[in-house]
């Protein structure tokens, strides 16, 4: 296939998945005209954005059918999306029917079956790595809050008090999760049950144990900015021994990635270079049979080296 069709098919894709962002994308929540005005009515709604709300808004609907409303909002809470599942599944299968009719367009229908497939992979893959991430930049500001925290409490401060303080002095996502305390305790919730809830939702070993040191004060007393004091000098030695790890294993996890992603580059190169020479893999069983028995193979080396270099603490 000459280069030229390539270019248009992943224009055409791109064209699509653009037009999905755009009509059916998460916007910024306004509150209406009807309410700001009384007076005033609100303009006509185009075509495109009914559609896009209609929808949506029958997604929501399948969704809590199914009962996997709760569990894909759980999801994107840790991932700190704060899109709703129904706008996350629109997009999910706008992009899915892009793959497929750019995979229809390149190679025929079962490239189509493969694009339709990688775009639920890729939105998992995204989520879970933004959750990740923001896991990750909790547990590297949570030494700093503990700190704030502590000296807080030294000026007299009440718990309520040096929660607040977290929350206004510091950086997301650590000021997002202690705002979240403050406003639940605020309108009737127990302290110790929205702080178990960002230690669930965090999956933050380190933060559970300041939670079972906040409830042991309230129970017992005691100086519990001391105590802070101990868990952030322990908190501040694991994370300079998580770091330690990640530095020694650098190698190995760069080495899998190089490993991974060649086969793929190779495999770009030659299509440009040479479409009927890889063309010919793919056109006999005996070809589709090795792709597919390479593709498992690099699944059990990635795997592999994946717990190879993987240290839990």
């Amino acid at each position: 296939m000459p280069v030229i069709v390539w270019i248009g098919v992943a224009l055409v894709g791109l064209a699509l998945a653009g037009g999905v962002l755009v009509v059916a994308g998460p916007r910024r929540t306004t509150v209406p005209l009807s309410r700001l005005a009384p007076g005033r009515q609100a303009a006509p709604s185009g075509g495109l954005s009914s559609a896009a709300v209609g929808t949506t808004a029958g997604v929501d609907r399948l969704l809590q059918h199914t009962g996997r409303t709760e569990r894909l909002e759980v999801a994107l809470e840790r991932a700190g999306i704060r899109s709703k599942p129904s706008e996350v599944v629109v997009i999910t299968g706008g992009a899915a029917l892009g793959l497929a009719a750019l995979g229809l367009l390149a190679g025929g229908p079962l490239f189509a079956l493969v694009g339709a497939a990688l775009a639920p992979i890729g939105a998992k893959v995204l989520v879970g790595r933004a959750t990740r991430r923001r896991q990750t930049a909790f547990a590297e500001q949570l030494d700093d809050a503990l700190q704030l925290m502590a000296g807080s409490l030294r000026a007299g401060h009440s718990v309520h008090r040096a929660l607040d303080t977290v929350s206004h002095d510091t950086a997301a996502p650590i000021s997002e999760e202690f705002s979240r305390v403050v406003n639940e305790t605020r309108v009737g919730r127990d302290l110790g049950a929205a702080l178990d809830e960002v230690a669930d939702r965090t999956q933050s070993e380190d933060f559970a144990w300041v939670v079972q040191a906040i409830a042991i004060h309230r129970e017992v007393g005691g100086n519990l900015a001391e105590v802070l004091d101990r868990v952030s000098n322990t908190i501040r030695e694991r994370g300079q021994l998580r770091r330690q790890a990640r530095a020694l294993s650098a190698e190995g996890r760069i080495s899998g990635v190089v490993l991974l992603v060649m086969p793929f580059v190779i495999t770009g190169v030659l299509l440009v270079i040479s479409p009927h020479y890889v063309g010919q893999l793919f056109s006999s069983s005996g070809g589709i049979t090795a792709v597919a028995v390479a593709g498992v193979l690099m699944l059990i080396g990635s795997l592999w080296i994946r717990q190879t270099v993987k240290v839990e603490f």
